[in-house]
């Protein structure tokens, strides 16, 4: 009965043991995405609606398109989609190329969070016409990215 419950715990055991190895396996085979992070807006909006809303809601709205442009355009020339990995541009997935890739999304983090500690400071002295033509203007930024690859020719 002993050597059941012992032969039972062991198995037990090293089943987990190779679940948790063959994860680990997985991730580091898997290739990291180009853009990652907020890569979409929720809603696009004319100036009308925009004039309609408080100046807390523009701030968020603000906000919101500069994460996504933080994350897409500096890394337009490789995608302009989530999802697009080293490997699929034929990058090699080597040490180095993974380190510069992570510095990369290490900064772009960086430089997101110190804009907004920034612009959660100073924004809210914006006049409010400025800040709804800045809006504006990033989401056309935005819309513009869908016809990005009519600027490619072959």
């Amino acid at each position: 009965m002993k050597t059941k419950s012992t032969l039972l715990i062991l198995t037990f055991f090293l089943m987990t043991c190779m679940g948790f190895a063959q994860n680990k396996s997985k991730k580091k085979d898997q290739s990291m995405n180009i853009i990652s992070g907020k890569v979409n807006i929720s809603k696009y909006h004319n100036h009308d609606e925009l004039d309609r809303m408080s100046k807390g809601e523009l701030l968020g709205l603000y906000t919101e398109r500069i994460k996504v442009i933080v994350n897409i355009l500096p890394n337009i020339a490789f995608a302009t989609k989530p999802g697009i990995t080293m490997s699929d541009l034929g990058i090699p997935d080597t040490k180095e190329n993974k380190k510069a890739l992570e510095n990369n999304i290490d900064a772009s983090v960086n430089y997101f969070d110190s804009t907004i500690e920034f612009q959660k400071t100073i924004l809210p002295y914006s006049d409010t016409r400025d800040l709804i033509a800045a809006i504006l203007f990033y989401e056309e930024t935005l819309k513009s990215l869908h016809t990005y690859n009519d600027y490619k020719s072959d």
